[in-house]
């Protein structure tokens, strides 16, 4: 029996009308494999993940793969979005035992949840030097009836390995001068000077790598760092990972050159590049930057907001073919479709193929007749589709090549609207609805930043929305969070350290633009739960809080993936916290959990940038910045601007009433000969109060003066 259709999991519905008897993650399932004697497989993906449809179409959905699977295994199916934990435990151990990792990940258990046998995606047959997954699955079984005992001492070993891996570092303060620069020499090694980024294909967009670069150039004035962050920007904003029609970014690109996407949009990518692109028009004035910020900003409400008010996590990889639409592209990829996707969106039922990219490529043919063949052939030439396409089957993935030919911007808009009406036909990519806490925080700081930068008051009451239904739905009165919701309806699954120190970062900054302090005081709570429930004695810090469920090894990660880790993200949140209320406690704890940077700054600078972003904060100051004055004044609108738009590194911002007591920031800060004033103060001295915004907008710019 399948016992998948009653999940929140938009990823395990999909996979609820397979034939294989899937258990979700439970006790009940392990005690069942204890009952049959049978190994436990354990197959953990999301939702937009291109490979794991694919590994369910060819083998899930496979009846005589089903039969032996249910014959001779438990099956557990696992969402990693909702349950990051078990994701962390059994990736550590693939990475480990192959090299490598990835999803889907396929691993083999004992009925007491040991790992002994490792993978990501099994082909159905032998291919490329993998084994076929039923290979596999005999092997496994052999093992596990004949070779018992080595099975065993396998499984014990890993988890004694895993439990041995205790996170330690000589350097219990947090990083200086000298460690932010070895930082920058070490991105500047690795930096791809030809094509932006860093490293090679697959190249993923580097987010906190560039908010370390853009508050390094803000602190030092290196132009080196801002050169890095402005040669990514532009090339990946003209490069296929954007969608140069409809907004946002894809998750990463397969090549080296920013041209073709793995195209699942995810909304962290999308709310921690927003915040990008808007700070680095704040230092520079960029017209790319502020287009491609507002742009992801309205790509994020338009198509990932939720009838709640949250955000949806992502956009899924694959769409139907519609084949019968001649404006609608057409590519089929490796594999069709991907088990238990239904329907076909917007724009009509598809022909029942799925492919990647469907909805976003386009052949010459197709523009052709959208746009006539004029208009079409200024299309190809700017977009950089050609007949041989850049991607599959002749189809190209637009984008803004280097030397194409100048064209008049009224013809080009008018070409991007009528291909966007077009697109807008196609059977839509599914929607993995499920609101991640999180990521929302990623995106309320995003929205709430871009919409006071860019005087979008839609965006910042957008941001509001999303930190209303986390206080409703995701947290209790105990501080407490939970980390997906549905629909409006909490899930089961505990809030890990990155929601809370996401959710914390994403109320400091609404907070700061809004002026109302109700979000620091939430910010307080989450805060309080991480040093009470996720931190050591020795201010290092847990992915898992100490009361949650027991695995083989509690998670504790401080390198940043696709989003900040946990453990960075906390420390920035503690940063500017302490900022605010001159918390003393909260500003110790941060410095005890930055030394991981020191440690990590000079080694693996890549994987570590959202840590430097908080250890130039705290280099920093930061600088602390109370606007006073009449909320409707306009001279306190334009102190509070020029606030927000200074560009010193995690500068922390409160604006209110003067004397107000909503933050903390504010207090004993009067009006200066009855008109708004701002006061900017760092490590306990301030300056003089001003109430001239340019005055404000110069103490906020450049190398900050102890004075």
């Amino acid at each position: 029996m399948n016992r998948l259709a009653d999940s929140q999991s938009p990823y395990l519905r999909q996979h609820a009308d397979n034939p294989v008897h899937w258990w979700p993650w439970q006790p009940e399932a392990f005690e069942e494999a204890r009952r049959r004697d049978v190994p436990v497989l354990l197959s953990v993906g999301y939702s937009a993940c291109h490979w794991c449809h694919v590994m369910a179409h060819e083998s899930f959905a496979d009846e005589s793969v089903a039969a032996y699977l249910n014959e001779h295994f438990v099956s557990v199916k696992v969402d990693r979005e909702e349950r990051p934990d078990i994701d962390a435990v059994y990736m550590e151990a693939v990475q480990a035992a192959t090299g490598h990792g990835g999803w889907p990940m396929t691993v083999f258990l004992t009925p007491e949840a040991e790992p002994f046998y490792f993978g990501t995606y099994f082909p159905p047959e032998p291919r490329h030097g993998m084994p076929g997954f039923r290979q596999v699955l005999e092997g496994v079984v052999s093992a596990w009836v004949d070779r018992r005992g080595e099975v065993g001492e396998v499984a014990g070993r890993i988890v004694r390995e895993l439990a041995g891996r205790s996170l330690s570092y000589d350097a219990p303060r947090p990083p200086g001068n000298a460690e932010l620069h070895a930082a920058l020499i070490g991105l500047t090694r690795e930096f791809d000077a030809v094509r932006g980024g860093f490293g090679g294909a697959p190249k993923f967009p580097p987010s906190m790598v560039l908010e370390f670069l853009l508050r390094h150039h803000a602190r030092t004035g290196s132009e080196a760092a801002l050169q890095m962050v402005q040669a990514t920007c532009e090339a990946m904003a003209r490069g296929g990972i954007y969608d140069q029609l409809g907004g946002g970014f894809a998750r990463y690109s397969v090549d080296a050159e920013w041209v073709v996407p793995h195209f699942e949009k995810m909304l962290y990518d999308n709310a921690l590049l927003c915040r990008v692109y808007a700070h680095l028009w704040r230092a520079t004035g960029s017209d790319l930057a502020r287009r491609v910020a507002l742009e992801t900003a309205d790509f994020l409400v338009r198509e990932l907001r939720t009838e709640q008010g949250g955000f949806a996590s992502a956009l899924d990889a694959d769409s139907p073919v519609f084949e019968d639409d001649p404006a609608a592209g057409a590519t089929e990829g490796d594999a069709e479709g991907g088990a238990g996707e239904t329907g076909a969106g917007a724009g009509g039922a598809g022909s029942g193929r799925h492919a990647e990219g469907a909805f976003y490529v386009w052949t010459p043919g197709q523009l052709r007749r959208v746009l006539g063949e004029a208009d079409a052939e200024l299309a190809a030439g700017y977009f950089g589709v050609t007949e041989e396409g850049t991607f599959e089957e002749g189809a190209s993935v637009l984008r803004l090549p280097d030397g194409q030919p100048l064209a008049d911007a009224e013809a080009v808009d008018s070409v991007r609207r009528r291909l966007l009406a077009a697109r807008e036909e196609r059977p839509r990519p599914e929607r993995d609805d499920k609101v991640i806490a999180a990521w929302n925080g990623l995106a309320i700081a995003a929205l709430a930043e871009t919409g006071a930068y860019f005087e979008r008051p839609d965006l910042t009451a957008a941001a509001v929305e999303a930190a209303d239904l986390l206080v409703r739905v995701h947290l209790d009165y105990y501080g407490r969070l939970m980390r997906t919701s549905r629909d409006g309806t909490p899930g089961e699954s505990a809030g890990v350290l990155e929601d809370y120190a996401d959710v914390a970062e994403g109320f400091l900054t609404l907070s700061g633009v809004t002026g109302e302090g109700v979000w620091v005081e939430f910010a307080g709570l989450l805060l309080d739960t991480v040093l009470r429930h996720f931190t050591a004695e020795d201010g290092t810090l847990f992915d898992t809080a100490d009361d949650a469920e027991t695995l083989i090894r509690r998670p504790q990660d401080p390198t940043d993936n696709a989003v900040p880790s946990g453990w960075t993200a906390a420390a920035g949140a503690l940063v500017g916290y302490a900022a605010a209320t001159g918390s003393g406690r909260h500003r110790e704890a941060a410095e005890r959990a930055l030394g991981v940077v020191t440690a990590l700054a000079g080694r693996a600078p890549r994987f570590i940038g959202w840590g430097l972003a908080a250890g130039e904060a705290l280099l920093d100051g930061p600088r602390e910045v109370a606007v006073v004055g009449d909320p409707d004044d306009p001279a306190t609108r334009r102190l509070h601007r020029a606030a927000l738009l200074g560009t010193a590194p995690g500068a922390v911002v409160a604006v209110g009433e003067p004397d107000g007591d909503e933050v903390p920031l504010l207090a004993h800060r009067p009006l200066v000969d009855g008109r708004p004033a701002a006061y900017v103060c760092r490590n306990f001295t301030c300056d003089a109060p001003t109430t001239d915004p340019d005055l404000l907008t110069a103490a906020l710019r450049g190398p900050a003066v102890d004075g």
